[in-house]
């Protein structure tokens, strides 16, 4: 059984710095060993975009420069590596998340799908469904989700039964329910999640967010397995066994996926039929 070196950056972002941003994330990451490296969302060009015009300024496609810092990572890595960036994709704006492995150097871009307070005014909701990425060389299947997708259990469960071994959450979390709720996750599809915030504060105009940092790494249990601290740019680390979470069993006579119903879920759906 394959075990894995998992390392979750916390890093914050200067807003509109681009280039200041991946000069720190390179230096943050020079010495890094691991197999899979998970970035924070929009970790290139920092989080509180207050319109499409910036959001439009900042955007890149998939051949931009953030796309190349993981590209170039992954290769001097020989690393899977996830991270966050803003995509410009024809006169559409998302906020994305890129995953590109050492073996082809392809970028693979989820685009998150619950958008976020005044990410409504700066992006286009995202046009694909959740998938995974199957890496062969390291036998783990990753799931993608972008940070407020963590609020709606459709998403790590859509990703559980595509397959997903580990569930990947570049995220900017400013509230406090994720610490209770990402743990759930992982119980609940027994799956690895590993959770990149970051830290810090951003004021535009007169709004200042205060982001809450304690990335994280939880266990298919639910366990966790590596934190960081609610304030640095930090990078934690945990081992991981992707094929222990393909037996969704928890005892002799219950299995996590086979035990669903959906023909019950989908009943429930239909308002007012029950009631007297």
């Amino acid at each position: 059984m394959t075990s894995l070196r998992l390392a979750v950056v916390q890093f914050s972002a200067q807003f509109g710095e681009v280039g200041a941003n991946i000069a720190a994330l390179e230096a943050l990451l020079e010495p890094v060993e691991a197999d899979i490296i998970v970035l924070p969302e929009l970790c290139t060009t920092g989080y509180f975009f207050q319109s499409r015009d910036e959001s439009a300024r900042y955007a890149e496609a998939v051949d931009g420069p953030s796309c190349e810092l993981f590209r170039r990572t992954a290769a001097a890595k020989n690393a899977i590596v996830v991270g966050g960036f803003a995509e410009r994709a024809g006169t559409e704006m998302y906020n994305s998340c890129a995953l590109v492995a050492p073996e082809d150097g392809e970028v693979r871009v989820y685009r998150k799908i619950h958008l976020f307070y005044r990410e409504k005014f700066a992006f286009d909701v995202g046009d694909k469904a959740w998938f995974n990425v199957y890496n062969a060389a390291r036998d783990v299947n990753i799931g993608m989700m972008v940070c407020y997708d963590w609020r709606f259990p459709e998403a790590a469960r859509s990703l559980m039964l595509a397959g997903a071994d580990l569930v990947v959450c570049p995220s900017n979390l400013v509230t406090e329910a994720w610490r209770k709720v990402m743990p759930a996750r992982a119980i609940e599809n027994k799956v690895y999640m590993a959770v990149a915030n970051r830290a810090g504060a951003e004021t535009r105009g007169d709004e200042t967010l205060v982001f809450k940092g304690d990335s994280a790494v939880y266990g298919y249990n639910g366990d966790e397995l590596a934190l960081a601290d609610p304030h640095s740019n930090v990078v934690i680390y945990a081992d991981i066994l992707p094929a222990k979470t393909r037996d969704k069993s928890f005892n002799a006579f219950n299995d996590v996926r086979h035990d669903r119903v959906p023909a019950a879920y989908a009943a429930l759906c239909r308002p007012n039929e029950g009631r007297a």
